[in-house]
């Protein structure tokens, strides 16, 4: 056997294992020899705590392993699966860690009770204006963690009690394990300079749904500054009319450069226990893209394409934030958009993993940030202190991501895109301002991530493709949510029974009932008539204008 078995091991699992490779030896086409192989492995790494294998042993000589049956027949799909899943247990972490949080460690939060705040001496990143008397503190881990609550995250500060907090996961399926948790602060009415101090995971209790336990404790402190109301009944009835288009915006001034340049490194948490031990992983996946280009260099190989993009883009997130750049985010973007062209059946995969791949390229520097951040011009008007916008228009964007660098986002722009799905904004938790225009969602429940933004007040969805798809409905237990308990969503006493507009757009009631906005645009949509729009009036009373047009 090629080294791999340790004395240690099980006869069973040794026998196993030597059945797998003798069967791959005589047939390198035998799938399920390799993917019996990666379970067999799979369950030995798991036991690594008591005697078994390590990984950074193994790892390496499965490479070496995999390359025989890869560069004997390239057009084999069985060997590359193989590879696929070596590539996973590479770069992946067993313990979860904190990527990143918000409000990030050393920056001033400036809490504003009225409509605008004009000094200077406080970043974008951090400034927000909040009706609620509350802020939320989010926490992005680099995968997806349960037990988050007051027991294994401690809030220290002068204005509130740690076990006052209520930490809630934000998942798609709400589930209670998600990347993303948040809970809100609440702060006094007065004036009131604070500092707040998290601790996460000093107590045990954080689990990946893999089973490994949050093991290396993180910490991070903020100021907190309240400014206090000072609004006047005039100022509370006025209906603002806030439009993301291109002739509402100028370029951020360059005497404000310099709040964002110094808040930038405040966005990541930087992890440096793991440098050491990953040395491994940067030796692992530098000798196989050497492999790979040197394949590729030979053949015209497809599948050889994208493991190149996915090893590269690896050893770019592995690098990432200690070496501050993605040094190959151009070649890998190069690799997708040929892989488009070369394999249509699979374009929109390649697509998708192109926008992520763009997405990390803008947010990855200071540099490239900047230049999609705009002002609002009349930030005076605006009910968002001294608004910044992050433009991410016109960027042929087919799927977001890279959401843990975009957590300060309070105005995003994703205008004229390809989205299909917005899967993820939920951790954007302080995002009041969005635009959706001109993109391909094709259904309501395609805006399901947007129920959990509760600062969300203005939302352009114009010109979509609502409407032309019909609902969805397999994600119920029954055809309408209206009809049939389904658990914690709906809550039978909020429903209008007996009003027969809500209960055949039930889809529309189940989306908008959580919203809390002041301004919605959905004009351009197949859905958007006048019927369905008083609807909408229905379930969101707080609504004061739709479409442009101030309501009654």
């Amino acid at each position: 056997m090629h080294g791999i078995i340790g004395e240690s091991m099980k006869r069973s699992e040794q026998d196993e294992l030597k059945y797998a490779e003798d069967m791959i030896y005589t047939n390198f086409s035998n799938y399920s020899a390799w993917h019996n192989r990666s379970v067999l492995l799979s369950a030995l790494f798991e036991k690594k705590a008591g005697g078994f294998l390590l990984k950074e042993k193994v790892l390496p000589e499965e490479y070496e392993f995999i390359h025989q049956a890869i560069f004997t027949d390239p057009d084999d799909q069985s060997g590359w699966f193989y590879h696929l899943w070596l590539l996973d247990q590479t770069v992946t972490t067993d313990s979860p860690l904190l990527a990143s949080s918000w409000p990030g460690h050393g920056s001033d939060v400036l809490l504003v009770g009225d409509r605008c705040y004009n000094g200077s001496a406080f970043s974008p990143f951090s400034a927000l204006h909040s009706d609620s008397g509350s802020f939320p503190i989010v926490l992005y881990f680099n995968q997806p963690v349960g037990g988050v609550n007051s027991s294994t995250v401690t809030v220290e500060c002068g204005f509130n009690k740690n076990e006052d907090l209520f930490w809630k996961p934000l998942s798609a399926s709400n589930s209670q394990t998600a990347r993303v948790w948040v809970a809100h602060l609440k702060v006094p009415s007065s004036d009131l300079h604070s500092t707040v101090e998290v601790s996460v995971g000093h107590s045990k209790g954080i689990i990946s749904t893999r089973g490994f336990v949050y093991s290396h404790p993180s910490m991070f402190s903020f100021k907190v500054h309240v400014q206090p109301m000072e609004r006047d009944s005039s100022q509370v009835s006025v209906a603002e009319n806030i439009s993301l288009r291109e002739e509402n915006f100028k370029v951020y001034g360059t005497q404000s450069e310099e709040s964002i340049i110094d808040s930038f490194d405040q966005l990541i948490i930087k992890n440096g226990h793991e440098t050491t031990a990953s040395n491994w992983r940067f030796e692992a996946l530098a000798k196989e893209i050497e492999c790979f280009r040197e394949l590729l260099s030979l053949v015209d190989c497809k599948i050889g394409k994208l493991t190149l993009a996915r090893l590269l883009k690896a050893y770019d997130a592995m690098s990432y934030p200690f070496a501050n750049k993605l040094v190959h985010s151009e070649e890998v973007l190069e690799l997708y958009s040929d892989l488009m062209k070369l394999d249509p059946t699979h374009y929109q995969f390649y697509k998708d993993e192109h926008s992520i791949v763009l997405l990390q390229k803008v947010t990855s520097s200071k540099e490239s940030l900047l230049q999609h951040c705009f002002q609002y011009k009349d930030s005076a008007s605006s009910a968002i202190c001294d608004p910044i916008c992050l433009r991410l228009n016109n960027l042929s964007l087919s799927r977001m991501g890279a959401f843990e660098k975009l957590l300060w986002v309070q105005m995003l722009d994703l205008s004229h895109n390809e989205l299909q799905s917005i899967e993820g904004l939920e951790a954007m938790q302080l995002l009041s301002c969005l635009s959706l225009r001109n993109n391909k969602l094709r259904s309501l429940t395609a805006l399901e991530p947007l129920r959990k933004l509760k600062s969300l007040r203005i939302l352009d969805i114009s010109y979509n493709q609502i409407g032309d798809q019909s609902i969805d409905t397999t994600r119920y237990v029954c055809s309408s949510p209206l009809s049939h308990s389904v658990g914690s969503e709906l809550n039978r006493d909020e429903t209008v029974t007996s009003d027969v507009a809500l209960i055949n757009n039930w889809e529309a009631f189940f989306i908008f009932k959580d919203f809390n906005l002041n301004q919605l645009d959905i004009v351009g949509n197949t859905i958007a008539d006048e019927k369905f729009k008083s609807v909408l009036v229905k379930i969101m009373p707080k609504l004061k204008q739709l479409d442009g047009k101030l309501l009654d």
